[in-house]
């Protein structure tokens, strides 16, 4: 996998190939960052990374400026890989070893932007409890978005606070926004 801009771009990072993980594609994360690039300046925002695996998403935004951003994923081996790349790079990113449902429940962090990337195998049930964890206990900022990344073959935008979805290959991107109060 490679950082695609910022400070760290170009930079390869190779993840150990036990991790079970499945990385979000180049083509993609480049195409979300230039979505998020019309919404934000990336170093006045705060990400909370669910479902982080290899941290890919979280070292992008550290790249790009962002100084609060937390990684969250339930296997020890991720965690210790995303810590031991951000040493290695002195990005700011904080992580916690948790299952992201039960950290979605008993959170007080807020963000700008929530990035989720849940495996793809999870059912239409799991998929929409993650935006309804978060939006129900009130983890994304005014004006901020919760991007869900999944396959073609689900479907989430019967959901509350849906706004639209992109498409690249396989992969999906749908966007939650926070109604204005």
């Amino acid at each position: 996998m490679r950082i695609i801009s910022g400070t760290f771009k170009g930079r390869r990072i190779t993840a150990p190939k036990k991790l079970p993980v499945r990385p979000t594609t180049d083509m993609a994360k480049e195409a979300l960052f230039n979505i998020l690039n019309n919404y934000f300046y990336f170093d006045d925002i705060s990400v909370i990374d669910l479902f982080a695996g290899t941290g890919s998403i979280s070292y992008e935004f550290s790249s790009r400026g962002t100084k609060q951003i937390t990684a969250v994923d339930q296997d020890y081996s991720c965690i210790k890989f995303i810590n031991k790349t951000a040493e290695a790079f002195e990005m700011n990113i904080q992580t916690f070893k948790s299952d992201v449902f039960k950290f979605l429940e008993k959170t007080k962090l807020k963000a700008t932007v929530i990035f989720a990337d849940p495996p793809y195998s999870f059912t239409d049930e799991q998929f929409s409890k993650i935006p309804t964890l978060i939006f129900q206990n009130d983890l994304l900022e005014e004006n901020g978005l919760l991007i869900v990344e999944h396959s073609k073959h689900t479907k989430l935008s019967h959901l509350e606070n849906y706004s639209y979805s992109k498409h690249y290959g396989g992969n999906v991107f749908s966007f939650f926004k926070k109604e204005q109060a």
